[in-house]
């Protein structure tokens, strides 16, 4: 049920309704269970950081593919290697792994979050710098 509850808040469509439903229901949950609501308020700016984001960036934010795409990689990396003689290696190797996945992605044309949604979140923050540049993508001026 509590959990439930706490869905609400990210099944908002705006950023000032989330915060409005995180209220209400931090409210409702220090009548019922009052440590889970003081629990939320501690966690309130890291539980609500993904509403600084532009909503389509939202889904993306949420994913947990790309963290375990690299837990898998460093998983069948060990696996090859077989037996780690110390703490030390098997960090040298997880580096060595997000290190080739970084310079992967750097030289892929294919990216996680598009220029123009990029461009997108720029104009959010400074849109008095960017705002005539945004206009130009047909998919922004939409």
């Amino acid at each position: 049920m509590v959990a439930s509850i706490i869905r609400t808040i990210v099944a908002q469509p705006d950023r000032q309704h989330i915060q409005k439903q995180f209220r209400e229901v931090t409210t409702m949950l220090g009548r019922s269970h009052p440590k889970v609501a003081a629990m939320l308020t501690d966690a309130e700016p890291d539980l609500l950081a993904f509403a600084g984001f532009p909503c389509r960036h939202w889904r993306w934010i949420w994913s947990t593919n790309p963290p375990e795409r690299v837990n898998t990689e460093v998983k069948r990396r060990t696996d090859v290697v077989g037996v780690c003689p110390n703490p030390a290696a098997l960090l040298r190797l997880a580096r060595s792994v997000l290190i080739e996945q970084h310079d992967e992605r750097e030289a892929s044309e294919r990216r996680y979050f598009s220029t123009a949604s990029m461009l997108e979140l720029a104009t959010m923050n400074n849109p008095a710098d960017t705002l005539h540049e945004a206009v130009i993508l047909p998919e922004l001026a939409a």
